[in-house]
């Protein structure tokens, strides 16, 4: 039996980047916000942190910068997936190195792998290290999914504490929960699905929306880890629209731009991503304005 890496909410935090570099100062500002508004974990250099588009050097500087600017107040969790399994392990163990609490690991895009290299992948990363391991699975950014027999087989190493569930399949979290129970944990990877998968016993949610509004995000999982889901509902429904619309163009486009128009000042996107569609700014203006949002 494993302890998950946490319950309730992480915010898969922005990258907010001025002038070609990364703006520290702002960053320490969010995670502070972040906290104030009681996550119990921040994840760096995610999808939603453009990872991505960050050099080595850049990955492991803003993961020991949020690990120092965290102090412990919630755990950490780094991003250190790579589709080069080498790459994937370097970048978890400087992040073991300046003190990570866990790790989030997605399945390797382009040239992905077959269900057994998936295993090989992850074991071999989890061997290397001596801190928990989040995988990751997003099939619409890496045009492969885990299998149940897959998370069965990972689920017996004592690295692999559980999974970041963004499949959008509830029959494959289903399967997972009931064949791995506190071998596997769960937590939803999409804010639109946080409460249908808490209600199988997924342990929580790693969250774009928090950065937003990280007070209701936490609360809704709260609720629903104390089995309150009509309460969770009334805060879920009020801030759907919101939820749906941050995903209306490639993440973190909207959820940057939204903090900008709301006064976050989260900073420039890194190309290949790019400002939004006229048509679909006036959509998320209108969804900001809905949660109750004045923009400036």
């Amino acid at each position: 039996m494993k302890t998950p890496v946490f319950t309730g909410l992480a915010t898969a935090i922005v990258t907010p980047y001025r002038h070609g570099g990364i703006d520290y100062d702002k960053l320490g500002e969010l995670i502070d916000l972040q906290i104030a508004g009681g996550v119990d974990a921040i994840v760096a250099c995610g999808s939603t942190g453009e990872s991505s588009t960050q050099s080595i050097d850049e990955h492991i500087q803003v993961v020991d910068f949020c690990v120092k600017r965290v102090g412990g107040r919630v755990k950490v969790i780094a991003g250190a997936g790579s589709n080069d399994t080498e790459a994937a392990t370097l970048l978890s163990r400087e992040a073991e190195s300046s003190g990570a609490d866990a790790l989030l690991h997605v399945t390797p895009y382009y040239n992905k792998t077959t269900q057994r290299g998936l295993v090989r992948h992850f074991t071999h990363i989890a061997d290397a290290v001596g801190i928990p391991i989040i995988l990751y699975n997003v099939p619409s950014r890496t045009s492969m999914s885990f299998t149940a027999q897959t998370y069965i087989e990972l689920s017996r190493h004592k690295n692999i504490n559980g999974v970041k569930e963004a499949s959008g399949s509830i029959p494959l979290a289903a399967a997972t929960l009931a064949a791995c129970g506190d071998d596997l944990f769960i937590w939803s990877g999409n804010d639109n699905e946080t409460i249908s998968l808490m209600a199988l016993g997924a342990k929580g949610l790693i969250s774009t929306c928090a950065n937003i509004i990280p007070a209701q995000m936490t609360q809704i999982t709260h609720l629903c880890l104390r089995g309150d889901y009509a309460g969770a509902l009334n805060i879920f429904y009020r801030y759907l629209d919101l939820m749906d619309n941050l995903f209306i163009e490639v993440n973190p486009i909207p959820l940057k731009t939204a903090m900008n128009l709301i006064g976050m000042d989260a900073g420039e996107l890194r190309l290949p991503l790019c400002d939004m569609s006229p048509e679909n700014l006036e959509k998320l203006k209108a969804s900001l304005q809905k949660a109750g949002f004045s923009l400036v």
